[in-house]
């Protein structure tokens, strides 16, 4: 916990809004220090870390930025040294959390800044395109706070105030508040879905706890499993328990519900032990208030709330499903085990339910049984993924890795 805030942004263009911003928290209390990424001109006031330090941070100058009269590559650039800067000076202690401020060439530097920095740092963006579809949910860091620029374009008025004084005030309030995640005791991720159609976690998490354990469940929409991935490749789990990898079949199908490309790979590519059940795998999410793609409109569908609706996939869509998820997880370096529950895999697709497909189901059983890699352990189970023959059958195994030494509590 602390007071000191990093404030960056391109202090020739934008210095007004960045003096303002430093000007709050130092009236709250706080400590700002500042960080200039402009590339072509200089701030009126001198800032902590100039826009030389900056870019030679990531290897390149501003004379190589500027002679290649690419704006675009100027500013990749400029974003390298902002992230290695940003995190060589939070390693040293220098600051106790971040706000970077821009429009789109702003925000391209500071999701690559925030992703760059640890979970438990408080990293807000103020942003003109805060929200915005154009944001990749792959470049967001699993805890990064955004908040809506508006009519901050240009200079300062009472309506960009507004925002930026909420915005100064919620950095510092969140430094100064923080609980950095715990490194006493071993992490498990696990993904899931709400208890209406997922309801494993109910039984698991307090099990595992009971053996020295901390979990934290992922909503597996999109941002959630984002999160989970970016842990994951920080090496934060000392196991995994991926039992809701229906965010595969978004990006599979083209859903804007993605976690990128990278879901279900992180843990494997980093030796993480990891258990996967095929949780919602069924199911392609996608945004409930856009038009349907034409390609699902004679699916079945189940409308979750205005946000989300849920197509039912066909037998062929989820051998394709199947060949995904054993291609990831063929490049998995650590043990690897596969449960499959051949009863079915989310609430509504038990038998008699609205959305079960008996003939989908073993489609995919069969692909999987088909596809499943030499480094996978698949155990078939002869219940439903929410009776409790799974979670009897996770803990069981679960518990011989623990015997084992393939997962450890320290």
């Amino acid at each position: 916990m602390g007071d000191r805030i990093l404030v960056v942004g391109t202090y020739d263009t934008k210095g007004d809004e960045l003096a303002y911003l430093a000007e709050v928290i130092r009236k709250q209390g706080g400590t700002a220090l500042t960080m200039d990424v402009s590339i072509l001109g200089d701030p009126r006031e001198p800032t902590d870390w100039t826009k030389h330090q900056v870019i030679e941070a990531g290897g390149s100058t501003i004379a190589e930025a500027i002679a290649a009269e690419d704006e675009n590559f100027a500013m990749q650039a400029m974003a390298r040294g902002a992230a290695v800067l940003a995190v060589r000076l939070h390693r040293e202690g220098v600051f106790d959390g971040v706000i970077v401020l821009g429009g789109s060439m702003g925000t391209d530097l500071a999701l690559d800044l925030c992703a760059a920095l640890p979970l438990g740092v408080p990293k807000y963006v103020v942003s003109t395109v805060s929200f915005s579809p154009m944001l990749p949910p792959e470049r967001l860091a699993p805890d990064i706070q955004m908040i809506l620029w508006a009519g901050g374009l240009y200079g300062l008025n009472s309506v960009c105030k507004s925002s930026l004084s909420q915005a100064a005030g919620a950095v510092l309030g969140a430094a100064r508040a923080v609980e950095p995640p715990r490194r006493d005791l071993p992490l498990i991720g696990m993904t899931g879905f709400g208890k209406t159609v997922l309801r494993y976690m109910v039984t698991l998490k307090p099990e595992l706890e009971k053996r020295g354990f901390e979990v934290a469940v992922f909503h597996a929409t999109g941002m959630g499993g984002r999160a989970f991935e970016s842990l994951a490749a920080e090496g934060a789990f000392a196991a995994v328990m991926d039992f809701a990898p229906q965010e595969v079949a978004n990006h599979l199908f083209g859903s804007a519900i993605s976690a990128g490309p990278d879901r279900m790979t992180n843990a494997g590519r980093r030796g993480i032990p990891q258990m996967v059940a095929p949780g919602c795998y069924d199911l392609i999410d996608v945004v409930g208030w856009h038009t349907p793609p034409e390609r699902l409109r004679d699916h079945p569908s189940h409308a979750h709330n205005r946000l989300l609706s849920s197509y039912v996939q066909t037998a062929e869509e989820r051998r394709m499903m199947a060949r995904e998820m054993a291609a990831k997880l063929a490049g998995a370096a650590g043990k690897t085990s596969l449960f499959l529950p051949k009863q079915g895999c989310n609430e509504w697709d038990r038998e008699g339910a609205p959305l079960a497909d008996a003939e989908g189901l073993a489609a995919f059983c069969d692909e999987i049984r088909r596809t499943c890699p030499p480094n996978v352990d698949l155990i078939e189970l002869e219940c439903h993924i929410n009776d409790e023959g799974f979670t009897a059958a996770v803990l069981e195994l679960f518990d011989r890795w623990l015997a084992e030494g393939v997962v450890r509590r320290s």
